[in-house]
């Protein structure tokens, strides 16, 4: 899999018309959150959401493993902005992902983020239950920032910045908000998504091939123009 680092001169990213990938897991995670409604007026939301949410200790020691999947369509039915900032942030970056990518790789790299930012949950709380889909939108954002670099993003809708900026921006925001853990927002389930997409687009499994990238751009470096007006200009 390769991704195209397109300079387009600097425009608003929007998603514009919706691409079937991203509709399906719209669809998906509305669906299970009007799910998580209905449970909830019988009085099971919490059994729901320690069955298919993400519980470290189960997935380790009682091998629910079907967690590090489902837990991503859970959203808090208290805090309807979980779910709208989701879905929205899917749809801005997401449908301009799977237009280059095609529906089949984007899905396949949606659920390794979303996978990923669970294996980093697990590794580091290894209490408590985390639910959402930011982890694998954090790593379709980062996608996005990489492809897109100087589409200009509107950052809480008013100040306009550079994609990469942005993607920056809530990087650092997340690094931050892990001085103070008790506001309920699962930050390195975030980082974790971004992590493992970076690592799968810059193909760091293949050791010899990202460690030649590596080497090359180091002796790029070493590289100088001349023009043969120079003093010193070598002929040979």
């Amino acid at each position: 899999m390769s991704y195209y680092r397109t300079q387009y001169s600097p425009q608003v990213g929007l998603g514009g018309r919706i691409t079937p990938g991203v509709k399906a897991l719209i669809i998906a995670n509305v669906s299970v959150f009007v799910l998580q409604i209905l449970v909830g007026q019988f009085g099971g939301r919490t059994d729901m959401e320690q069955i298919f949410g993400l519980t470290p200790g189960r997935v380790i020691h009682d091998r629910y493993l079907w967690q590090l999947v489902t837990y991503m369509f859970l959203h808090s039915t208290g805090w309807l902005s979980h779910l709208l900032l989701n879905m929205l942030m899917l749809w801005m970056f997401g449908t301009e992902v799977e237009r280059v990518w095609g529906t089949r790789e984007f899905v396949k790299y949606y659920f390794l983020c979303g996978i990923g930012a669970a294996v980093t949950t697990c590794l580091i709380f290894p209490e408590g239950t985390t639910i959402g889909a930011s982890g694998a939108i954090f790593g379709v954002m980062l996608a996005y920032g990489l492809m897109f670099p100087n589409r200009q993003i509107l950052f809480w809708f008013i100040f306009p910045m550079r994609a990469i900026s942005f993607v920056i921006l809530c990087t650092g925001i997340e690094l931050f908000s892990l001085l103070s853990l008790q506001d309920g927002v699962a930050h390195f389930a975030h980082l974790g998504g971004m992590l493992f997409g970076f690592l799968y687009l810059k193909r760091v499994w293949r050791l010899k091939q990202f460690w030649s990238g590596i080497r090359w751009r180091l002796r790029r470096r070493r590289f100088r123009v001349m023009r043969p007006e120079d003093e010193n200009y070598p002929y040979h």
